[in-house]
């Protein structure tokens, strides 16, 4: 499916901003599941500096330094996207491992070899793993069931059992607060699976990105009435013959839509990048001089590119 994603980001400050550093995370990036045809990152004020690398999970990061007094600061990022159904194989949810050997694998034990997922174990800035979060899990991980069908049935319960509510929730909202409200946005559920897999031990990690929307029959799609997206991704470790547990695949898993799939949840999605939560990827973040007060529009369109 060849995409065409617009990101438009405008701030307007009173007073003006003396000097401005920024961090973006708004170019998306070729994975197993897409290919970038172009992408383009516009800023006005046109900045003093701007520099782009990988950061240590692969994702693309813009840095731009902005040195003259300005009232307005819009950033807008042109992107078309090949996107692809996965190649990988998919695992039967019945034939993984039991959730509680993966959760052993992951123990640390003086001989046990190293898996890269380790990393999303542990407590992040917007993840604290808790006996709250443990107890909610209960229902789903039960005794001796294989991690897929239970990291599947929490999704699916998030999506049944919460509801989506715009503007409910900020980007500082606590997780457990979700957890409590029942209620929350795309954000919320995700880092709401994600601390709930890390609460029992299991490794999972925070995605942003895009997916397309369908309009109602007959109603034209709306030019940046989208919005960028957010879910969560687990990790399925392989296990040979002889059930020994080894390096294996992540499981994209979308609680605000009840979606799955392994590397993404279909053509229709698109990843920006990803990390331990909402922090290591947030769009747009920096330290400003001046501009106390501001405004913030964020206008996204994701449509097909023939569109």
């Amino acid at each position: 499916m060849l995409l065409e994603i617009i990101h438009d980001t405008n701030y307007q400050y009173d007073p003006n901003v003396e000097i401005a550093q920024h961090l973006t995370h708004l170019k998306p990036t070729n994975t197993s599941t897409q290919d970038i045809i172009q992408t383009e990152l516009l800023i006005n004020p046109r900045p003093a500096w701007q520099e782009e690398h990988s950061d240590n999970y692969g994702n693309t990061c813009t840095y731009f330094s902005l040195e003259t007094r300005h009232r307005s600061l819009e950033i807008s990022v042109r992107s078309q996207i090949q996107t692809k159904e996965s190649q990988l194989i998919h695992f039967e949810s019945s034939k993984t491992p039991s959730w509680e050997l993966v959760r052993e694998y992951f123990r640390y034990h003086s001989e046990n070899k190293w898996d890269s997922a380790s990393e999303f174990l542990f407590s992040s800035q917007y993840i604290t793993p808790s006996p709250e979060f443990a107890e909610f899990a209960r229902a789903n991980f039960t005794s001796n069931r294989p991690i897929l069908d239970s990291a599947i049935d929490l999704m699916r319960r998030i999506y049944s059992e919460f509801h989506y509510v715009s503007k409910s929730t900020d980007v500082n909202t606590p997780a457990i607060e979700a957890l409590k409200n029942r209620r929350g946005v795309c954000q919320d559920f995700a880092h709401i699976l994600i601390t709930t897999m890390r609460s029992i031990g299991l490794p999972a990690k925070y995605i942003s990105g895009y997916i397309l929307t369908n309009p109602p029959p007959g109603q034209p799609r709306l030019i940046g009435g989208d919005a960028s997206h957010a879910w969560a991704s687990v990790y399925i470790p392989s296990v040979d013959d002889q059930g020994n547990l080894g390096h294996g695949a992540w499981c994209d898993l979308d609680p605000t839509n009840n979606r799955w799939g392994f590397e993404s949840p279909g053509e229709d999605y698109v990843h920006l990048a990803y990390g331990r939560d909402y922090g290591d990827v947030s769009p747009i973040r920096g330290v400003i001089h001046g501009g106390a007060d501001h405004t913030l529009d964020v206008a996204v369109t994701v449509r097909p590119l023939e569109q």
